[in-house]
């Protein structure tokens, strides 16, 4: 897929604590799909005293197996990159078990749509503590610094541990798979501009919150916006070709994809159409929608 040099291979046991960095540890939850790939990997930033991010989904074992990996430590932020369904549920009953609070970019944005995320907006989600671009959370030895980075969703943020030089990056940017961006809640143009914010920061490691790290990271970032900037081509060239209807493009553009992702997809070019026809190289007959015809500009 577009060139990207994908990195899928994790060893790893449910719900076990793995030291995956000198300050990094993590615990991966059995909630394994198509959205999720192997399950949401929570990770524990510190020892001692604590930072935990994308506690994940409210499954018992989960919260019993993220209780035994803290045992003995102090919370002292759960932090969330964003309200979906695999990443903030359990934040609120851990911080409460922890006795601390919870750090995020802002509450859910509802998603309406023709095709449903299978992931899906945490709605009842609601930040303790509204974070913004810059905010730094300190522990006995580790700084993380809050990134602001919409596209997947508006309130989307990934975190910074400046000691490492590496980043959290939620489903920002992922080493399995390219990300799912959603309107109206997704942007395609905000995405874009993340995309490059994290390029110009120069990280060493990328961490996702599903599936391994990403360690050669400027030509995997490279790779990634390429792979944009080809998707937003095909999309013109189906409109060249005659299609008009977002279904009819996902069907050729996608053809070798797993059909189960195709409704996601549907979701990815309409992001990208939105984009286009803000930036003025597409024209929409009417709202933005999966059953909106959309042509090329008359000149084109």
């Amino acid at each position: 897929m577009g060139g990207i040099p994908f990195v899928r291979d994790l060893e790893f046991k449910y719900e076990a604590v793995a030291k995956v960095s000198p300050r990094i540890r993590r615990v991966v939850a059995e909630n394994p799909g198509p959205f999720t790939y192997l399950g949401t990997g929570v990770y524990i930033v510190g020892e001692g005293d604590v930072a935990v991010i994308d506690p994940g989904p409210m499954i018992d074992a989960h919260f019993e197996a993220l209780k035994n990996a803290l045992k003995g430590e102090r919370i002292t932020h759960v932090l969330v990159t964003h309200s979906h369904m695999d990443h903030s549920p359990l934040a609120h009953p851990l911080a409460k078990w922890a006795g601390c609070k919870v750090y995020a970019a802002g509450p859910a944005i509802p998603t309406e749509s023709e095709v449903r995320m299978e992931a899906g907006d945490d709605l009842r989600f609601q930040p303790d503590v509204t974070i913004k671009d810059g905010d730094t959370f300190k522990g006995s030895n580790w700084t993380i610094e809050a990134v602001t980075t919409p596209g997947h969703t508006s309130n989307h943020v990934c975190f910074a541990l400046k000691e490492e030089n590496a980043l959290f990056s939620g489903d920002h940017v992922m080493g399995w798979s390219t990300t799912v961006i959603s309107p109206p809640d997704g942007h395609m143009g905000d995405y874009f501009s993340s995309l490059e914010k994290i390029r110009r920061r120069g990280f060493s490691t990328i961490w996702p919150t599903h599936g391994p790290p990403i360690i050669d990271v400027p030509p995997f970032l490279d790779a990634y916006i390429a792979h944009r900037k080809a998707r937003e081509q095909m999309i013109i060239d189906r409109l060249k070709a005659g299609d008009t209807l977002i279904p009819e493009m996902v069907k050729i553009i996608y053809k070798d994809v797993d059909k189960r992702l195709h409704p996601a997809a549907c979701h990815s070019v309409l992001a990208h159409i939105v984009h286009l026809v803000e930036t003025g190289r597409v024209t929409a007959e009417g709202p933005f929608g999966l059953a909106t015809e959309y042509h090329l500009p008359a000149a084109a």
